[in-house]
């Protein structure tokens, strides 16, 4: 076998569905001749807000070998009080900003500087054929060049979100800007490919950074796992509702007040309508949203379950009748892809997506069974509403395309990541 040395943040046993797509890639890498060792964080991953056991148990199965190594970033640091939760949005917002203008690129380069020193004594007691780095956090990115230089090994990095145009990036002063901006001009000088997961980053980076070929940059999109729908037994429901379903968190922009508020006007105008819709939430609904359920009184058809490990989650997305997914409008929100959009394709639901244009506006309409409004039109989704439940009472819901469906399969995403690997070891033997 040949081996990869990967640097990953955020893996197991933390949460949510950035950490799911370079899980999915270190589980399925050895079927194809490569055994992946991964760098990761230690009792951080433990304390981090959203903590998954079923995602841990998933790695130890497939005998993923895992390095952990702690650091001085915020996380390793609130660690030591316990479990951290999910602030109110307006406090995370505040840390995030004074977080973005004291550290740059981010505030993980303390774990990143410590993770280089663990993966260099790595390298340097064993062989290794690639390193395989996924970011954010893009500090990450910086420590796999320099061991590239020392090693001279190949080097692959994974965008899953942009760096210099990311969507939630905050730049208090031209310097940030300037400052992250070279820093990824010199990151991607010395990448031997560049992987994105949409057409908008690819295009972005292109602009950007003109040394950049378009042979440089491949796009492998976000996926899921058929294996996680195997043997689910569905949730079975007494009364016959529609049943809506959103899964994630809220934050920033993205945001379930336009929603709500849709919901609301229609049960004071169709009241015959909404007694037979429950919209569900899955993960941290967070007090905010609380309080606006509480406000529009909405309690009898709003039922919060929390945040659930994942195992748990896909047994609620199958047994839903519709999914929902919400990415509000704002800078570079195009070039976003949601990545429990592509677990929702997995389950083969209807999905009613309230997005702007972009990657994620463009997937949703390639997988057919859609209901497309945008993020923040309350008439527009109110008539969804209507339209769905009229389709779900004659059992006319739409089904979604298959090869599209398919051509998101982790299994196959993974053997095209090891193409790549393959190809790059010819090139420099």
């Amino acid at each position: 076998m040949f081996k990869v040395l990967v640097i990953a943040y955020y893996y197991p046993p933390m949460g949510l569905s950035g950490v799911q797509r370079v899980l999915k890639f270190t589980k399925y890498m050895k079927q194809f001749g490569w055994e992946p060792t991964v760098i990761s964080t230690d009792k951080t991953a433990y304390s981090y807000y959203a903590h998954d056991k079923s995602l841990m148990t998933e790695a130890e199965k497939a005998e993923i070998k895992i390095i952990r190594t702690g650091g001085k970033d915020p996380n390793s640091l609130l660690a030591k009080r316990g479990t951290v939760k999910m602030p109110r949005e307006s406090i995370r917002k505040f840390f995030g900003r004074v977080s973005k203008t004291v550290f740059i690129p981010d505030n993980k380069k303390f774990w990143s500087k410590k993770a280089c020193k663990v993966a260099r004594k790595i390298l340097a007691e064993d062989e290794f054929d690639m390193i395989f780095v996924s970011v954010p956090p893009f500090s990450q990115f910086q420590v796999a060049i320099k061991l590239k230089k020392e090693f001279d090994l190949p080097l692959i990095v994974d965008y899953r979100d942009s760096w210099i145009d990311n969507h939630f990036a905050f730049y208090p002063t031209p310097y940030h800007r300037w400052k992250n901006k070279r820093l990824e001009y010199a990151s991607l000088r010395y990448a031997d490919k560049v992987i994105v997961v949409n057409r908008r980053i690819k295009e972005k980076l292109l602009r950007n950074y003109r040394f950049l070929s378009f042979g440089d940059i491949e796009i492998i999109p976000h996926g899921f796992d058929p294996k996680d729908f195997e043997n689910v037994q569905p949730i079975v429901f007494k009364e016959k509702k529609l049943r809506i379903l959103y899964s994630g968190i809220f934050y920033e922009n993205i945001t379930p007040k336009y929603f709500l508020k849709a919901f609301k006007e229609l049960s004071e105008e169709r009241p015959d309508i909404t007694e037979n819709i429950e919209l569900h939430f899955i993960g941290h609904f967070r007090k905010e949203n609380k309080k606006l359920v509480k406000k529009l009184k909405l309690f009898e058809s709003v039922i919060d379950h929390g945040y659930l490990d994942h195992n748990e989650a896909i047994r609620y997305l199958v047994s839903m009748d519709v999914l929902w997914l919400m990415l509000g409008e704002g800078k570079s929100m195009d070039m976003v892809t949601a990545g429990k959009l592509f677990e929702y394709f997995g389950t083969r639901k209807p999905i009613i997506a309230c997005v702007p244009e972009g990657a994620s506006k463009v997937a949703v309409k390639n997988y057919d069974a859609s209901f497309i409004t945008k993020p923040d039109d309350i008439k527009e989704i109110k008539k969804v509403f209507i339209k769905v439940y009229n389709l779900f009472q004659r059992n006319a819901l739409p089904t979604p395309n298959e090869e599209f469906v398919m051509e998101h399969d982790r299994k196959h995403l993974t053997h095209r990541l090891v193409k790549e690997f393959q190809f790059h070891l010819k090139e420099i033997s």
